[in-house]
């Protein structure tokens, strides 16, 4: 393993120490393992997508008060602080900028093969079993209800929305979960969402007939 990628992973332990667990090193481990899955097809940078995929949630906004610009300053300051080359920095800079699933409500300028690896590998954490339990997880964090059949999922139009939204944890299965099969960039995490999105539907399924109390 390059030294400065086994730096980065100490780092990034170190920083999310007290994390939300959907949120935390093992977020970040998943990610990375599968981002170099997904590489080994794609043939990407290899520094570039290992750096993207260990930083990118280093200062999640939902944690820092909404600030978007924390993580991926923490993230420069980091690397240029274990000597990585600038234009590998700015690369992964613009990569923690731009790839969250709330900034594909604005009109991303920017994109690379990189990004678009790690991205698929951070949405891919996001559905399937793990994506439900982290789902979940992050609607108690923030005291949500399970499911309320009068509330009913909204298609979020604007970042703002999506960012603000309070509704129970069953509706972000609409309002996002549901939706990533379909914004996968790579054919390796087109072929893994589509398991992943059918276990969901099963799993939704059995939810609304447990509900039903049958």
């Amino acid at each position: 393993m390059h030294s400065s990628i086994q730096k980065t992973i100490d780092f990034v332990k170190q920083t999310l120490a007290n994390a939300e667990a959907g949120h935390d090193w093992f977020h970040i481990e998943r990610v990375y393992k599968t981002a170099q899955n997904i590489n080994r097809k794609e043939n990407g940078d290899e520094l570039v997508v290992a750096f993207s995929a260990l930083l990118h949630d280093i200062a999640d906004p939902k944690f820092n008060g909404g600030d978007e610009t924390l993580g991926p300053e923490m993230a420069a300051v980091f690397l240029q602080s274990i000597h990585v080359d600038q234009a590998i920095i700015d690369h992964v800079k613009l990569i923690i900028e731009n790839m969250s699933f709330k900034n594909s409500f604005d009109q991303n300028v920017f994109t690379s093969k990189e990004m678009q690896i790690v991205q698929d590998a951070d949405r891919l954490d996001a559905i399937g079993a793990i994506g439900i339990a982290r789902a979940f997880t992050y609607g108690g964090f923030k005291n949500r209800v399970l499911y309320d059949p009068a509330i009913k999922p909204e298609q979020h139009l604007s970042k703002e929305t999506y960012k603000n939204t309070t509704a129970p944890t069953i509706n972000h299965f609409y309002e996002k979960l549901l939706l990533l099969k379909d914004l996968m960039n790579t054919a390796a995490g087109k072929t893994i969402a589509e398991e992943r999105h059918e276990f969901m539907l099963l799993y939704l399924a059995h939810f609304y007939s447990e509900w039903e109390g049958n």
